[in-house]
């Protein structure tokens, strides 16, 4: 019986290669699937690839991703094929220059991949990282506030696989960056919510 792995490589493959479901195939140099564990107990699930991830295929490789693996060493998770996690992004195509935040109708075409991505891995836990990623997991619009969304309790229901674990919303990496320089004190305040975040989801996935 093909295992997890299989599983995921298939849908990549032959579905999201070739995906034209919406208009962000056109600024698609690779498709920015998933990268990790495919058994893993955690998925985190970004907004979008970036320039670079469009280059490389694979999501969370630049600056964000660094800030992001920091972030993990901290409380003892790593980013490895027999690691404890999935990484993976709401939209699997870059949305372009500047990096704009996904449309409704984008994020609504990719759905499939992302819901089947979930089905396969089956984690104890899913990580949000960002507000795109949040309100679209959590069925909330997209200006929805990351504040909002971690200081309550979800669960994520796939009525076709049965699949109920319970959802951790945080703040993407990038909203750490961006407020480096011009606000440090936010960044840190940012950067330690993430981190208390990321424990907690640690917990509910390893008791």
């Amino acid at each position: 019986m093909p295992d997890s792995g299989s599983h995921l490589e298939y849908l990549r493959a032959s579905r999201a290669e070739t995906c034209r479901r919406c208009a962000l195939h056109r600024n698609r140099n690779k498709v920015v699937f998933g990268d990790g564990n495919p058994d893993a107990d955690i998925v985190l699930v970004g907004e979008a690839p970036g320039r670079e991830e469009n280059t490389e295929g694979i999501p969370f490789i630049g600056k964000a991703g660094k800030v992001l693996d920091g972030l993990l060493r901290r409380v003892g998770l790593i980013r490895a094929l027999d690691g404890p996690i999935y990484i993976c992004n709401t939209v699997k195509c870059w949305p372009g220059h500047g990096n704009p935040d996904p449309l409704r109708e984008q994020i609504v075409a990719c759905s499939p991949f992302l819901r089947m991505q979930l089905r396969i891995v089956r984690p104890k836990v899913i990580v949000t990282l960002g507000r795109v990623a949040g309100a679209s997991l959590t069925g909330h619009a997209l200006d929805e506030s990351v504040g909002y969304l971690r200081n309550h309790d979800w669960m994520f229901e796939d009525p076709v696989s049965g699949l109920s674990v319970p959802l951790v919303a945080t703040y993407h990496p990038s909203y750490i960056l961006r407020n480096l320089t011009d606000d440090p004190k936010t960044a840190k305040e940012a950067a330690l919510k993430v981190q208390a975040d990321l424990e907690r989801a640690s917990r509910i996935a390893f008791p």
